[in-house]
């Protein structure tokens, strides 16, 4: 096979020869595009102010044509490890503080292994082995919660941990797809368009930094897709330029020249892209180390990287983290040393950690805790099928207004033999965030299309 030789050339005296510039040609080009374009503006920079003006100039031979531009744009974004750039031209009122976590737990979270009436007759009847043990908390209005949870003692004591039980909403099947799926997006996806109910709510919060919504994980949740371009990354160092490190601060200087001075969308667009990718380095320069005494296991791992994130100065708004293992059919275990015991208590142990390691920042974080469906009142010999009317946990920053919240009508009447829907899903996370942010309800009524928003009092 003939060998493709690349000709040398000196395309303007402060750029050197293609070929120096990277071992890909495709790259190369980058950076010689790069090199020109920030020579040229360094002597002509009003020429190049709108993208008029660099069309005008490419006719006399000296510019970029919105072609090239968009090309420039496209090899970017092939350049980074993520092209999620998050744009903050849009002009809000004050912009609201705080964070908003939320954890979805995929599998369908049996809700009355959680929290439970104490001593009730229907329970006691219904599933005699799936019962709370003795060593569980009291809870207020005579619920009572599992002991798996005991690592977050302290925060309940303090007024804030709370729970809503019989939560769901009408649109919600016993498919694990499809109630993830209404859940994530806040609705069906021909009434949201498939836009995630988290994205619509950062919407409403004004100004922030590339930061704004994070996904913690490898693929971006249904919940922040939409239009302000969420981030998703495993850990905060994962999130920098791809190819050879001896070529990266090379490029990082061409990105930065191509779209500077543009006077285009797309420049604070990718100037706050690579701000993050400041931010992700800097954080990452050195081994994040917890408070004294904290430790991450597990989906605490997750947790880690929030809170170096917000502790880094980030300026995190709402952030995803997802945790599976809770399609509990058989083999339920609700009480100590139980399978499902084990991961309630793995994600009370990282809740517990990650308050801990936020110190006097935790005031201005809450975690919601939900799952796509609860699961049937009746033990299917000692685990539990697919139901409604599951849990939503609340940690916050903030005091709530008690540790069982909403409507509860006990369970004397079932719903097919699933608990009945007391409190809708979606007015629990528009209240939740509402409570959070400081949001109108006419705020909170656009995230959740064809949902009437009913407010419920969640905080103190």
């Amino acid at each position: 096979m003939e060998k493709t030789v690349y000709n040398s050339f000196p395309l303007h005296p402060e750029c050197p020869d293609v070929r120096r510039l990277a071992d890909n040609p495709a790259e190369a080009l980058l950076r010689a595009e790069a090199d020109i374009v920030a020579a040229e503006n360094a002597a002509e920079f009003d020429r190049y102010r709108t993208l008029e003006d660099l069309e005008e100039a490419q006719q006399d031979g000296r510019g970029v044509t919105r072609r090239t531009f968009v090309v420039g744009a496209a090899a970017t974004a092939t350049a980074l490890a993520t092209a999620q750039f998050v744009t903050t031209s849009a002009s809000f009122a004050a912009t609201k503080t705080g964070t908003l976590i939320h954890v979805f737990l995929y599998g369908g979270l049996d809700g009355l292994s959680l929290i439970a009436p104490d001593n009730d007759a229907v329970l006691a009847k219904a599933r005699p082995d799936l019962l709370l043990g003795n060593d569980s908390l009291a809870l207020d209005r005579g619920f009572k919660l599992t002991s798996a949870f005991k690592p977050l003692e302290k925060w309940l004591t303090a007024g804030q941990l709370g729970f809503i039980p019989a939560a769901s909403d009408e649109r919600l099947s016993r498919s694990h797809f499809q109630a993830a799926d209404a859940c994530n997006l806040g609705g069906l996806p021909n009434e949201t368009g498939g836009r995630g109910w988290l994205d619509g709510l950062v919407d409403n919060l004004g100004k922030g930094t590339a930061f704004r919504s994070v996904g913690i994980g490898s693929t971006l949740p249904r919940s922040l897709v939409g239009n302000n371009g969420a981030l998703s990354l495993n850990n905060v160092g994962s999130l920098r330029l791809n190819g050879d490190e001896r070529f990266r601060a090379a490029t990082e200087k061409a990105i930065k020249g191509l779209f500077t001075g543009i006077n285009h969308p797309v420049e604070e667009a990718v100037q706050e892209g690579m701000g993050a990718l400041a931010t992700a380095q800097r954080l990452a320069a050195k081994p994040y180390q917890p408070v004294e005494g904290v430790t991450y296991e597990g989906v605490g791992n997750a947790f880690k990287q929030l809170a170096q994130l917000i502790k880094g100065g980030a300026n995190v708004r709402v952030a995803t983290v997802g945790m599976g293992g809770y399609d509990t059919h058989e083999n339920q275990g609700t009480t100590a040393g139980g399978q499902l015991h084990r991961r309630l208590n793995e994600l009370a142990s990282a809740m517990a950690a990650f308050f801990t390691d936020l110190g006097p920042q935790a005031a201005d974080v809450t975690i919601m805790v939900s799952s796509e469906f609860g699961r049937r009142v009746g033990s299917n010999s000692g685990g539990t099928d697919h139901g409604h009317g599951g849990v939503v946990t609340l940690l916050s920053g903030k005091k709530l207004a008690g540790s069982v919240l909403g409507n509860w009508n006990g369970l004397d009447k079932l719903d097919s033999g699933d608990v009945p829907e007391n409190n809708n899903m979606f007015n629990i996370y528009g209240a939740v965030a509402q409570g959070r942010f400081g949001l109108t309800n006419a705020e909170v009524d656009k995230v959740f299309p064809r949902q009437k928003y009913a407010p419920m009092k969640l905080y103190a």
